[in-house]
């Protein structure tokens, strides 16, 4: 019997949406995707412990060298067992700084470089701020490919379509909460679901207008998400869906066809910077899940930063 996870192979490249290098290893995902909270977790694992001390062995004391010689260790782990892109976040503290995203970018495809990681295995990951998006740019014409994450908005979406980013991550989930708290709910249909509805909005329009920008829903809830998006380009799921979707056995029906969405009605929107800005403004969700997402992948950066910090101080004594 075909599993749900076999079936969505079949439309859809599935993700593997962790820094738990095991966890990857079980699932044989096309590509896989960290953040700095999945980085928290996994450098607080025993398992992964000498990943950490070779790091601060390679930094020398520095802290902001031995964080990015971190998240590039993790990746290199990671590139050992997908076979695609593997995503690498900067610093999100950077979100608001165009100069500062473009310079750290650089230095993870260095780091990457040294230890014979080809920067067409990597997507440097960064927040969906304007300033952000104009990172990507940058980098996209220097061939250093993108993830451009926390895209809670349509105004988000065709930004980075616009300045030619390889990918975007829309999320799901994190949609889904608010609406629930802002209507009083429970729980949604999955059809329903308003992170679901977004990415198909997504989905379609950049079929519609031929962007060859990727679409890969992440932060999901549950598995009844997923499902909704089969045929999304990608689709990053964490360990624990993963695995329910690996039991379950019922059919998985494409629901997203690129052929579908070019016959549909969907007018053009002008992307400008005053545009996005205004767009933004005017949702309320989008507004306010970019700016929590940004501080919580900051506020897991300086926890990670304190356990590296021990660490480093640790080292000088011995």
């Amino acid at each position: 019997m075909t599993t749900q996870i076999e079936q969505l192979k079949k439309v859809t490249t599935v993700v593997c949406d962790t820094g738990d290098v095991n966890a990857i290893k079980k699932y044989s995902p096309q590509d896989a995707t960290t953040n700095p909270s999945l980085i928290y977790k996994a450098a607080t694992m025993p398992e992964y412990a000498s990943i950490v001390d070779e790091a601060v062995a390679y930094g020398k004391g520095d802290l902001s060298l031995t964080m990015d010689k971190l998240a590039v260790a993790f990746g290199t782990e990671i590139t050992k067992i997908v076979p695609g892109y593997v995503s690498t976040e900067v610093d999100a503290r950077l979100s608001f700084d165009t100069e500062a995203t473009v310079k750290k970018a650089k230095e993870l495809i260095k780091l990457y470089d040294e230890v014979g990681v080809r920067k067409e295995r990597i997507l440097i990951k960064i927040a969906a701020t304007w300033e952000g998006i104009q990172a990507a740019k940058i980098l996209e014409k220097e061939g250093i490919t993108c993830n451009v994450t926390l895209i809670f908005s349509i105004a988000q979406a065709i930004a980075c379509a616009e300045v030619g980013a390889t990918l975007i991550s829309p999320f799901v989930g994190r949609i889904m909460d608010w609406y629930k708290k802002s209507k009083g709910v429970d729980s949604f249909k999955p059809s329903e679901d308003p992170g679901v509805m977004s990415v198909t909005s997504i989905y379609n329009y950049f079929k519609k207008y031929g962007y060859e920008t990727i679409v890969m829903g992440a932060s999901f809830r549950n598995s009844g998400e997923i499902l909704e998006l089969a045929g999304c380009d990608r689709l990053t799921i964490s360990p624990a869906l993963l695995e329910e979707l690996t039991n379950g056995t019922d059919d998985v029906p494409q629901k997203l066809d690129a052929s579908n969405a070019q016959a549909m009605d969907i007018p053009k929107v002008e992307m400008t910077e005053s545009n996005f800005r205004w767009m933004m403004n005017e949702d309320a969700m989008a507004t306010e899940k970019l700016a929590e997402g940004i501080r919580g992948f900051a506020k897991d950066i300086v926890k990670l930063e304190e356990i590296v910090q021990a660490k480093i101080n640790a080292s000088k004594k011995d």
